[in-house]
């Protein structure tokens, strides 16, 4: 099989088309809600869920089977129904009209296979097998959420604001990269998690970053007051 190229996609403002309304496709419309993408649902009917969406109106819902020259304006197109002919019909017109699609489980009408993903804060994880073995894919997630724990978005919030207070500071360009390296390399993360703020703040001070411990601190008792609540 030919390399695939990986790839993350903006779809703010672009139109989606969902081809079929069951919980496998209640799966792919719900991963695409965060990305603040369009999307038309094209199924004679939705799950609960879905229907619930169309009636927030985060979805528009065409209430009917799939007819050719429905994918008109879209930009990404997914195939979710348990109907072989729709689905290649949908794989058909999507490569007419130079569109890239996804029919679920069925490889040969992809263009693009949706990675399993794990999400902490601004990092994005994608696994693929490339289509030989989901399941496999959800596993290797699943390994790798112990490895990034919840923690992991706010050390990422930590390096953001560590990156932007170094990159202000009059030093020259050879200077700024060695501290952003060696914070990079500083156990941040294992204090984060254990709460250790008094470590914390002899690094930040020893790097002349003593003004991002109480924002951090702060940050840190917010998202622990998340966790209580869930």
């Amino acid at each position: 099989m030919t390399e695939l190229y990986p790839i993350f996609l903006k779809l703010k403002n672009k139109l989606c088309v969902v081809v079929g309304g069951g919980k496998v496709a209640e799966r792919k419309i719900l991963s695409l809600l965060p990305t603040e993408a369009h999307i038309k649902v094209i199924s004679p009917e939705l799950t609960e869920k879905l229907e619930a969406l169309s009636r927030e109106e985060k979805l528009i819902w065409i209430k009917r089977p799939y007819q050719k020259g429905d994918l008109q304006g879209a930009f990404l197109v997914i195939a979710a129904t348990n109907d072989p002919q729709v689905q290649e019909a949908v794989f058909k017109e999507a490569e007419e009209r130079g569109l890239p699609c996804n029919v679920v489980d069925k490889p040969e009408f992809c263009t693009f296979f949706v990675p399993s993903t794990l999400k902490r804060g601004d990092l994005l994880i994608a696994i693929s097998t490339s289509g030989a073995s989901p399941a496999v894919a959800r596993r290797l997630r699943e390994t790798l959420e112990s490895l990034f724990p919840e923690e992991f978005a706010l050390y990422l919030e930590l390096m953001k604001a560590i990156r932007a207070e170094i990159l202000k500071m009059e030093l020259d360009p050879t200077e700024k990269e060695e501290r952003l390296q060696r914070l990079a390399l500083a156990p941040l993360f294992q204090y984060l998690i254990r709460g250790d703020f008094e470590l914390l703040e002899v690094i930040l001070e020893k790097e002349g970053l003593p003004n991002l411990l109480s924002e951090i601190s702060s940050l840190y008792r917010a998202s622990k007051d998340i966790e209580r609540q869930g």
